[in-house]
């Protein structure tokens, strides 16, 4: 795509000023790093505090008495037992089981407010309203911008520029007034640390950026730093580590489906892909493959799209995304190997370049997470 073609979120002009180096995401022109470079960037969130514009991503609303149920018939989670201003992780599934999407979403009263990938928000958008706009009213929201700021010191220089918001806990939000501007802040993140995402309209975007950037503790962030980020937390990206061929099972996302949508009960399945999903859950169809996590045993980086292979020279498995992990200091990766070859402990070999590099599979995340969970 073309430079005229990208589209530009409210902060462009912000990251310019700040000599991002921009690169084409999602569609979007988006700041892959800053100056003082990734390395440096991701250690400063594990330290302090970091500001991450995610403004590409899609914000919706789905509104009315039916929304809660309607959405049900579309993701395996609980959303009609999500109490008010409690957040939860979801799964956008189709009728096989496989993964359109993962998202978050929020119980706002009134409505539910929903964040999706920046890449998948038009499809989304148009498959939700397809199956359950006749119950519900979807309402993108393009005209507002999405920041987060990640790092154990998130809440000390967001508290100064929003006051009360140290009283979040992780996985709930709030509405808040900022300079007349309705920001709605959750306490949440993609890093593995504590942090918050705030909603906040365009026109305010920037003035906002740039009162959280004046505060001593925050850097502006890049993707770059944020992939690394959420790889050593174990978390998954959309169209490397889970996609419309993975199912929740084999992604090992179990702990996602809560147990009213699982076992017995008037809510059991129901969902898209539920017979499916559900018949791997309890043991009565194989799963033939399971995401896990790899550490190098030598200091060789194994990056997404590389061939696995037993130690006596099976093929089986390729990794979905791979780097030189900053705060582990090692090489780490995710990847789907065959069943048998997931538990942790499992020794096996990325082929790098011809020439194979030992692994071991462990346990995530490759970092402890640091959640504000009161």
């Amino acid at each position: 795509m073309s430079s005229d073609a990208l589209l530009h979120t409210p902060l462009h002009a912000l990251h310019l000023e700040l000599g991002a180096r921009m690169v084409p995401f999602a569609g979007y022109s988006m700041p892959v790093q800053y100056p003082k470079g990734l390395m440096a960037e991701h250690l400063h969130v594990r330290a302090a505090a970091g500001l991450f514009d995610v403004s590409h991503m899609g914000q919706l609303r789905l509104e009315g008495p039916d929304a809660a149920a309607a959405f049900e018939t579309l993701v395996p989670v609980d959303v009609l037992g999500l109490g008010l201003d409690k957040q939860r992780y979801g799964l956008l599934l189709l009728e096989n089981g496989g993964i359109l999407d993962d998202l978050m979403f929020v119980n706002r009263g009134e409505h539910l407010f929903v964040i999706v990938n920046g890449a998948c928000k038009v499809a989304d958008t148009a498959h939700i309203q397809a199956r359950i706009g006749q119950r519900c009213a979807v309402v993108p929201i393009p005209e507002h911008g999405l920041l987060a700021l990640q790092g154990p010191k998130a809440v000390d220089a967001l508290a100064r520029v929003v006051p009360g918001v140290d009283k979040l806990v992780f996985m709930t939000g709030a509405a808040f007034d900022w300079n007349g501007a309705a920001l709605y802040i959750t306490r949440s993140g993609y890093t593995g640390e504590d942090g918050f995402e705030i909603s906040v309209p365009g026109p305010w975007a920037e003035s906002l950026a740039r009162a959280l950037l004046a505060q001593p503790e925050v850097l502006p962030i890049g993707l770059g730093a944020r992939n690394s980020l959420r790889l050593e937390a174990g978390l998954c990206l959309y169209g490397n580590d889970i996609d419309t061929t993975t199912t929740p099972v084999e992604a090992g996302l179990n702990w996602a489906l809560q147990k009213v949508r699982r076992t017995g009960g008037a809510r059991a399945g129901g969902f898209a892909g539920a017979d499916k999903v559900l018949a791997q859950l309890d043991g009565g169809a194989p799963v033939q493959r399971k995401r896990v996590g790899l550490v190098a045993l030598e200091r060789v980086p194994v990056r997404e799209h590389t061939a696995l292979q037993s130690t006596d020279g099976q093929a089986i498995g390729e990794v979905t995304s791979g780097l030189l992990a900053p705060s582990v200091d090692k090489p780490i990766a995710m990847a789907y190997v065959r069943t048998e070859f997931a538990a942790p402990g499992t020794r096996l070999n990325a082929i790098v370049r011809g020439k194979p590099v030992p692994m071991e599979v462990v346990t995530m995340p490759f970092t402890p997470p640091r959640y504000h969970r009161g």
